[in-house]
């Protein structure tokens, strides 16, 4: 399928994990993508696998942290000065922090987490929505997390700046859709990417597999989720075929977030 030929794509986090896989779904589709991480080393890598896989599809890197504005208006600047215009923005990029208690928890990686989860997105789409505006529409797709509709244990930092992710999605869909620009957040559960393996390693240091199997039987699936799966619902969301879906906070978890208070 080309369902996104020609469209012009910024997929931030895009050197690895949920990022680097939903870029991959959308090249094939066709779009030309702006890979934005702020680790050069690997955003390289990430751009020569999927131009040697995808080779009617342009690829542009752009180092940036996304906690910093200047970092969010230059992958912007510079999507726009190579293609000409913006399509669609994948607010992907996400740190957990760590695991502890509310009390106890470090304000110093209490703010970090905001500066990379909220103030990132929230950047992102400060700067990317006055291009789609210019360019008659467009699509947003931020990522929210299951920890955006539900409480997680020991990660008060997370699940507080993912519900505000979910919060700023239905502003910005409310605002907005007059401009033909249509803005939705993902709720991922236990979607097996590094991030999700080190969060297994601090469950259990010692055999973080076993704590990655425990969970996994608690799904309906009985399995985590591929970050495929995730790919290809954000693809659907950035396309046209979506015309009609936006300030939604769409969880793709398996089934898992029904379960949850009932078990």
């Amino acid at each position: 399928m080309s369902d996104l030929k020609g469209k012009v794509i910024i997929v931030t986090g895009a050197a690895m994990g949920l990022g680097f896989a939903a870029a991959d779904v959308l090249a094939a589709k066709g779009a030309h993508i702006t890979l934005v991480d702020y680790n050069a080393e690997a955003l390289e890598k990430a751009k020569s696998e999927l131009s040697t896989k995808h080779p009617d599809s342009e690829f542009l890197v752009v180092t940036a942290d996304v906690s910093v504005e200047e970092n969010v208006k230059n992958y912007v600047d510079q999507t726009v000065q190579k293609f000409g215009k913006v399509d669609g923005l994948y607010n992907n990029a996400g740190i957990e922090g760590k695991q502890a208690p509310l009390i106890d928890y470090d304000i110093e990686v209490f703010k970090k987490v905001i500066d990379i989860n909220l103030l990132g997105v929230y950047y992102g789409m400060k700067y990317v929505i006055p291009e789609m505006q210019k360019n008659g529409g467009g699509r947003i797709v931020n990522v929210a997390s299951v920890g955006g509709i539900r409480g997680v244990l020991n990660q008060t930092a997370y699940v507080a700046t993912k519900h505000a992710v979910a919060g700023m999605t239905k502003n910005a869909a409310l605002e907005y859709g007059k401009d033909n620009i249509l803005t939705n957040a993902i709720a991922p559960g236990a979607i097996l990417t590094p991030m999700v393996a080190e969060a297994f390693k601090q469950v259990n240091p010692q055999d973080p597999k076993a704590a990655e199997t425990e969970y996994a039987s608690r799904n309906p699936t009985r399995r985590l989720g591929d970050p495929n799966d995730v790919g290809n619902l954000v693809a659907f969301l950035l396309s046209d075929q979506n015309g009609y879906v936006s300030g939604q906070v769409i969880a793709i978890d398996g089934g898992e977030s029904n379960m949850y208070g009932n078990s």
